[in-house]
């Protein structure tokens, strides 16, 4: 088992045949958003999902992802969703408030639709943080970890 970062370990994940997977992504703060999505799709394909089973969303931020996600739920049916975002602490509290409303509202559509949601938003102090962990950072690649836990939620 080779480590992919200090969370989850990759098995060589394989998607089922047919898996269709949602990617909702948050425009906000895109020259991060926009690398955890290549990184995400890259490896859902490495993984097997056809190109025409991954459904594309963009959302202004992380607080509108909770309603793509549900849209996408509702438009595509798929199979899993993942959600992608990145909230930057600034010097205001509007961090903790996005932060909150985006994990709790994802968590919210989630169970209530019986679709499991993959909660791949960052949120980070500093952009340094965030840089840290999409491609090539040093914390690992938190768009790769994203598709590899949708993979295994829907193989479990």
């Amino acid at each position: 088992m080779s480590k992919i970062s200090n969370n989850i370990t990759d098995n060589k994940l394989s998607a089922k045949p047919n898996t269709k997977i949602g990617i909702v992504k948050s425009e906000y703060n895109s020259k991060i958003t926009d690398t955890l999505f290549d990184s995400c799709k890259s490896e859902l394909e490495k993984s097997g999902v056809s190109e025409k089973n991954i459904f594309v969303m963009t959302v202004p931020g992380a607080y509108e992802l909770p309603f793509g996600c549900q849209k996408m739920i509702k438009s595509n049916k798929p199979d899993a969703v993942i959600a992608l975002g990145a909230v930057i602490k600034g010097q205001t509290p509007h961090f903790d408030y996005i932060a909150s409303s985006a994990a709790n509202g994802i968590m919210d559509v989630s169970l209530k639709t019986g679709t499991p949601i993959i909660f791949g938003v960052l949120t980070t102090n500093n952009l340094a943080q965030a840089k840290a962990r999409i491609k090539g950072g040093s914390r690992g690649d938190k768009g790769v970890e994203a598709a590899q836990t949708a993979i295994k939620i829907l193989n479990t």
